[in-house]
């Protein structure tokens, strides 16, 4: 399989005044998705602008017509599975059956305790997420769920007619430990990882791809526990939070670099972030456009 090239669009810009014709020209550019993250606010950008994910997936699908649409990452912080399989119904209707759900156990930090809930321990976090990936999964792909579990319940939620995608739209599983590599290999069309966050600082690339290489093998085990061959896992690489930081989108060449690197491991998608001016996502957009025009080919 070749290597495909995806970006992430930040939802930071309105959508008149920029936000539509960077989807737009995402899909010009020829990636094969575009993502946005699924958050009430972020990081540096807390204090401006930021939108919320699906309306602005909505609004991109309507005005994109082929580009692959999704979340890297939705998480329980502030959703529940009951509203949000209804929403991911109705925009992959809108899409024509173009969209991902990227999901992960979510942060401690920025919109996690929003809605005014005490921080959730690590282990809690863990549960959570795996009861709202196994009830996500249900109601995404049976017409009528009643559930009643330790997070979160369902009474005859309906969902008719379903996603256009069938059984259900893909799950892209974030994942790093064993609990959520089991979720992932059990759900996930794809797995997403952003590497390993204890080298971010200090760690060099070269611990970052053995940190990977062992993600994926532990990806492999846990998908031949269950007898599923990982082959069948498309494997996303989320770049900007690997010791490289940005230094891939330094050059083309650099980026041919970096990503066949990654390709060897078994990666088979790599995503990066438009670029934000005075952001840790600054990059030159010159270099970018070639580089989502051009990498492709020369990684074959």
């Amino acid at each position: 399989m070749s290597l495909r090239l995806s970006t992430v669009i930040l939802p930071y810009v309105r959508w008149h005044e920029g936000g539509r014709a960077a989807w737009q020209r995402a899909e010009q550019l020829g990636f094969h998705a575009a993502y946005t993250y699924d958050h009430l606010s972020w990081r540096s950008f807390r204090d401006g602008p930021w939108f919320g994910a699906i309306p602005t997936l909505t609004a991109a699908a309507a005005a994109t017509d082929h580009l692959r649409l999704g979340t890297l990452v939705t998480s329980p912080n502030f959703r529940h599975p009951v509203t949000l399989a209804k929403e991911l119904i109705s925009l992959d209707d809108v899409s024509g059956g173009r969209v991902t759900l990227g999901v992960g156990a979510g942060g401690t930090g920025f919109d996690a305790t929003a809605l005014g809930q005490e921080p959730w321990s690590p282990r809690e976090r863990a549960d959570r997420f795996a009861e709202f990936v196994r009830l996500l999964d249900r109601l995404l792909s049976e017409d009528s769920v009643s559930y009643e579990g330790d997070f979160y319940s369902a009474h005859e939620a309906r969902n008719i007619p379903g996603c256009v995608q069938r059984p259900r739209l893909p799950f892209a599983v974030a994942a790093t430990g064993p609990r959520g590599l089991k979720l992932a290999a059990r759900y996930g069309q794809a797995w997403v990882t952003t590497g390993d966050p204890r080298l971010y600082e200090t760690g060099t690339p070269e611990q970052s791809v053995q940190a990977l290489r062992g993600q994926a093998e532990k990806l492999a085990d846990e998908c031949a526990a269950i007898g599923r061959d990982i082959a069948g896992v498309d494997k996303i690489l989320l770049t900007g939070f690997t010791p490289d930081r940005g230094r891939p989108l330094d050059s083309l060449d650099a980026f041919v670099d970096f990503a066949g690197r990654h390709a060897e491991l078994g990666f088979t998608e790599i995503v990066i972030h438009w670029p934000i001016p005075d952001s840790d996502f600054a990059a030159d957009e010159k270099v970018f456009e070639r580089i989502a025009m051009e990498a492709a080919a020369q990684l074959g």
